[in-house]
């Protein structure tokens, strides 16, 4: 096992033919770092400034250790939100920005040492906690939640509501007082109108930076500044030197729970990206890998004034479309960005905050996935309503809490799913192969005192019940089944709980002169029940390598033959149906 970073890696085996397109890539991205950069910020409550800061930083330590070669790390849209509602309510009530920079960057911080600690520990699996249902109903959320906040913002004025509803009578209030500046509309709507034609019409002109020149443009020949719209103001100059970040030792508690949950979502966020890329580049999705390229992006920009990060599907897509190749794309664009702030930090003096707002509100529209609920609605209502239950956790509690539930509620999903999974009993169908469900072929054919079961799922303390209640049910048949015969493939484990039952099950049916016969168990299930010593308990002539041997064996004590039903299937855990 190496020990090189990839970024060396990458440079060792790197092809003269990739620069023109790196760099030019490098060039084509920055116009999209810089104003979400600040937007994103902002979208945070943090100084615009520290959004270039954190661009920076994150791009070179992704460019040193990231597994991926085109994968854009940088502030998103939809970690601002969690990052807001992790720092505002411990900065102080005048609302310090220093405060606000130094929590924002121990957060980073935090979040890189997860990100580490769980790359090196080989816990990439966590990506997985949150399903695909709920987290479109998370995002959608989300996305509701960033529009709201920002409309205000968008239209000139503030509020100081929190929470959703809070955010809704505002803004609703906001517009009844007349609070509304006409210039800071202007800029905000079009700037959306605008950014949004060119994204539909001409996808390949840079959208956000057209805006962005055409604002500051309006902003300086028209003084939106003295029309009452408010602007960035010239940035500071220059790049904040090393600093670890230092707060009162009664904000950690809180700023661990926020990083927890944006290492969460920037985890599953950069393997979905990874993943959709990787199948385009042929490259490998290494999630233990990614996890330390992430920490280190965050380490780097948190010990920078910057705040935490995530892979960007927007720009990484920017940077592919430009012929990016490796990271030297992301190299450039950090370097072009320190140029920026260290030759001229007044270029955006003159640009409207409306504007910013409507980057940010464009963004959000973009992680909103409405189709995706239609199709859950359509295909499945469990998952629509996981993903609706999702939704409200961020629209109505907030996105800290939203993120817990949609992680609770893919894990519940799963229990839920082992608790109570698809069972049937099995027939035998002319002319097919094999034995099948009873659902699915109404006309299969059954053996008399037999019944051959299916259990789909593990068997763990959590669904044993459920399988001795199902077992029970069938041996009180009428007339009652002589072999009941477990087609345990589909049964991958077997805990100890589990196995108790079993153990109970095999002598309440010995006692009724029935018995309980595995088949096709698998061999680590196998061992696994030899190590409970339930081997020894249930008979050894009791367990068949296939379901055909076991049905063999029975028609050679009883002389039974294939009669058409009625076939008994499993209508719900200990409710049997004739079919």
């Amino acid at each position: 096992m190496t020990l090189v970073p990839p970024g060396f890696r990458m440079l060792a085996t790197y092809r003269r033919a990739w620069l023109l397109k790196d760099l030019t890539a490098g060039l084509v991205l920055t116009t999209l770092l810089v104003p979400q950069g600040m937007a994103y910020a902002e979208l945070a409550g943090l100084p615009p400034i520290t959004g270039l800061y954190t661009s920076i930083m994150c791009l070179l330590g992704y460019a040193l250790v990231g597994p991926s070669r085109i994968l854009v790390l940088g502030p998103d849209s939809s970690l601002g939100p969690m990052i807001a509602a992790t720092i505002l309510p411990l900065v102080a009530a005048d609302g310090d920005p220093e405060r606000a920079v130094a929590l924002a960057s121990l957060l980073a911080v935090m979040v890189a040492v997860i990100m580490l600690v769980a790359g090196v520990a080989k816990l990439g699996f966590i990506a997985e906690l949150i399903s695909k249902p709920t987290m479109i109903g998370y995002m959608n959320g989300l996305a509701v939640t960033i529009l709201i906040g920002q409309l205000p913002k968008l239209l000139g004025f503030s509020t100081d509501a929190d929470g959703l509803i809070e955010e809704v009578v505002e803004f609703g209030r906001g517009l009844a007082d007349d609070l509304v500046v006409p210039a800071a509309a202007a800029v905000g709507l079009g700037g959306i109108v605008l950014i949004l034609v060119l994204q539909r019409w001409l996808p390949k002109v840079p959208a956000v930076l057209v805006m962005v020149v055409l604002a500051i443009v309006v902003s300086s020949v028209a003084d939106l500044g003295d029309h009452g719209v408010s602007l960035i103001g010239t940035l500071p100059q220059g790049f904040p030197p090393l600093t670890i970040p230092t707060v009162p030792w009664s904000d950690v508690a809180p700023l661990a729970a926020g990083a927890l949950a944006i290492a969460v979502v920037s985890l599953a966020d950069t393997i979905s990206t990874s993943t959709a890329f990787a199948e385009r580049t042929g490259q490998e999705v290494r999630g233990n890998a990614e996890m330390i390229g992430i920490g280190t992006a965050n380490l780097a920009a948190g010990l920078f004034q910057g705040f935490p990060v995530s892979t960007s599907a927007s720009r990484t897509a920017v940077a592919e479309r430009a012929g990016a190749r490796t990271q030297l794309t992301g190299l450039t664009g950090a370097a072009l960005i320190v140029l920026l702030i260290v030759a001229i930090p007044g270029l955006f003096r003159n640009l409207p905050q409306p504007a910013l707002a409507a980057v940010v509100i464009t963004a959000s529209l973009s992680l909103a996935d409405v189709s995706g609920m239609v199709r859950l609605w359509k295909q499945r209502r469990v998952e629509f309503s996981l993903a609706l239950a999702a939704f409200a956790g961020v629209a109505l509690l907030g996105v800290l809490p939203g993120i817990g539930i949609a992680v609770g509620l893919s894990i519940l999903n799963v229990f839920r799913r082992a608790w109570r999974p698809y069972q049937t009993t099995l027939g035998q169908v002319d002319e097919l192969p094999g034995y099948h469900d009873v659902r699915s072929y109404p006309a299969a054919q059954t053996l008399p005192g037999l019944v051959i079961y299916r259990f789909d799922a593990p068997l763990i303390f959590a669904n044993a019940k459920t399988f001795r209640d199902e077992v029970v049910a069938l041996s009180r048949q009428d007339p009652p089944p002589h072999w009941i015969v477990v087609a345990a493939e589909p049964i991958t484990d077997v805990d100890t709980t589990a196995a108790d039952v079993l153990f109970q099950l095999d002598r309440t049916l010995d006692e009724r002169g029935q018995a309980l016969v595995f088949a096709e168990m698998k061999d680590p299930v196998r061992r696994k029940i030899d190590g409970y010593g339930l081997t020894a308990k249930i008979e050894p002539r009791h367990l068949f390598p296939t379901v055909e041997a076991a049905v063999a064996e029975f028609r050679a004590q009883t002389s039974a033959e294939w009669t058409p039903g009625p076939a008994v299937a499993v209508a719900e855990p200990g409710r049997p149906e004739v079919v």
